[in-house]
């Protein structure tokens, strides 16, 4: 007690009296949530202990995450019969013209209201169009990357409904789950007509030199900034996702948007995508950085991986402002052969110069993966880490997975939750399995959200922002396990 008095009598004048006593129970919070934290990750009986504090804990945002495949499949039902669409019975595929689908027996078009109606056709739909029940019963499987890629033809041709509707419920899940900020990939960036590409970029002699290629892309890119159509084109991107964005953004919540391009096109589409998504997050604070997508074991996808690399390092030597989170080794032994998964996240990181990359699976594989992952903390190059999606599509869990190989050396690496409606999970979810399964301590499970912020592509002033509200969500978050602890312990 003489101790704080003392400490009080030394204030500045002006200074609150109860500052220090503040802190004190705030350090005492910490310190309870602390120790409870850790006799649940050391006892794997409490498991629902543990789900209950992950969910109650803040999660600040989520990096790696596709609206299409956030949204779950019961949002996308709701949008057939909205758009009035119909679905067939035997195929589940959805016709957009229902008025031109020919009736046939047992192979009906079906609203989604009438489709309801039928429960084992519903359940089976699920099945379907997302990861449901792909493992607890006996069914014929396609391969579980196949299973993954395939939901998306499936929902997809509802899926561009309402962008304004889907991200509004997403706001409300982020917010539901303790996420005050979103970093969502909505709309890829548009490639308007590349024919005048083709020409020069579709049929590159092999054994080009890197000076070769960028003279080739050079000129590629001369035609797309003189375009009127394609600049046209970029204005018009830009302005559409500002609409679906405008309003979004409160005290609780903030949201931002990557563009991406897909890396199953020909070069030319992809470079004409490329082009269009640097020019369209080039000085916008709400496009803040670019990805790359698909299937990376994709034939155009492995045949043409270095040179997807090589241009984005050509355009973000031009266009030096836009931020890259590129999707990289998202691949494992036997997916492709060994030389496939030797250098893809070197690349992504040495020639195009990623910021963060996604997944990161196969670093063990990588050339001198040692001085990789070295290069890597140097460069200060975050892992997006996605749980429950790396053990669908990869099938790598548990010890096997490099988050325990990231966290060895050094290398930053954040919580995300990739597709989560596609995977039937949740953010909360993919914390779980973080917490139970590789055992963090309450400070590194503490650093990890935080670094979710600052490995973001928010604003300097924005990230400052966060950091700060993450420190008081925190603070809230303590207190209120500090006083479930002394309930606790009263019984």
């Amino acid at each position: 007690m003489a101790c704080l008095q003392l400490s009080l009598a030394l204030l500045p004048q002006g200074a609150s009296a109860e500052a220090p006593i503040r802190a004190a129970q705030q350090q005492a919070n910490y310190q309870a949530t602390r120790d409870y934290y850790q006799q649940l990750v050391s006892n794997g009986g409490r498991l629902a202990e543990l789900g209950l504090l992950m969910n109650m804990m803040p999660k600040g945002g989520d990096l790696h995450h596709h609206y299409t495949g956030a949204l779950y499949v019961e949002t996308y039902l709701d949008w057939v019969d909205k758009q009035q669409y119909c679905i067939y019975r035997a195929t589940l595929k959805i016709e957009t013209k229902p008025q031109q689908a020919a009736a046939q027996p047992g192979n009906e078009c079906l609203s989604a209201e009438q489709l309801k109606e039928d429960n084992g056709l519903y359940r089976k739909l699920l099945t379907v169009w997302s990861d449901k029940d792909f493992y607890n019963h006996s069914h014929d499987q396609p391969p579980p990357d196949k299973q993954f890629f395939d939901t998306f033809g499936y929902f997809g041709a509802a899926a561009g409904y309402s962008p304004r509707e889907g991200l509004q419920l997403l706001k409300a899940r982020a917010k539901a789950e303790n996420l005050q900020y979103l970093e969502t990939m909505l709309r890829g960036a548009p490639a308007g007509d590349n024919s005048k590409l083709a020409a020069a970029l579709d049929n590159l002699p092999a054994g080009m030199s890197a000076d070769q290629i960028d003279q080739a892309l050079g000129q590629a890119m001369d035609k797309l900034a003189a375009d009127a159509a394609t600049q046209d084109m970029i204005q018009q991107y830009r302005q559409q996702l500002a609409g679906y964005a405008q309003g979004m953004d409160d005290a609780d919540f903030t949201l931002r948007f990557q563009t991406y391009v897909s890396r199953n096109n020909s070069p030319s589409a992809t470079f004409a995508a490329l082009y269009a998504g640097f020019a369209a997050a080039h000085g916008n604070p709400l496009v803040v950085g670019l990805n790359i997508v698909g299937p990376e074991n994709g034939i155009v996808a492995m045949r043409d991986y270095a040179l997807h690399m090589r241009m984005i390092h050509f355009l973000k030597q031009r266009i030096p402002d836009v931020k890259l989170a590129l999707h990289a080794g998202e691949l494992v032994l036997g997916m492709v052969p060994p030389e496939g998964l030797r250098d893809h996240i070197r690349l992504a990181v040495e020639l195009a110069g990623a910021n963060r990359i996604g997944h990161g699976i196969d670093i063990s594989h990588e050339e001198e993966a040692d001085r990789l992952l070295a290069e890597m903390r140097r460069r200060d190059v975050a892992v997006e880490i996605n749980l429950t999606s790396n053990e669908f599509i990869l099938g790598v869990q548990g010890a096997a997975h490099p988050v325990l190989l990231y966290r060895r050396y050094g290398v930053p690496f954040v919580i995300s939750t990739d597709d989560e409606g596609v995977s039937r999970s949740d953010i909360g979810n993919e914390y779980l399995l973080y917490a139970s399964r590789y055992k963090p301590s309450y400070e590194e499970l503490k650093r990890t959200v935080y670094r979710s912020i600052r490995y973001s592509f928010l604003s300097p002033a924005d990230k400052t922002r966060q950091l700060r509200q993450l420190d008081g969500r925190f603070a809230s978050f303590e207190a209120r396990v500090a006083a479930l602890r002394r309930l606790d312990q009263t019984r």
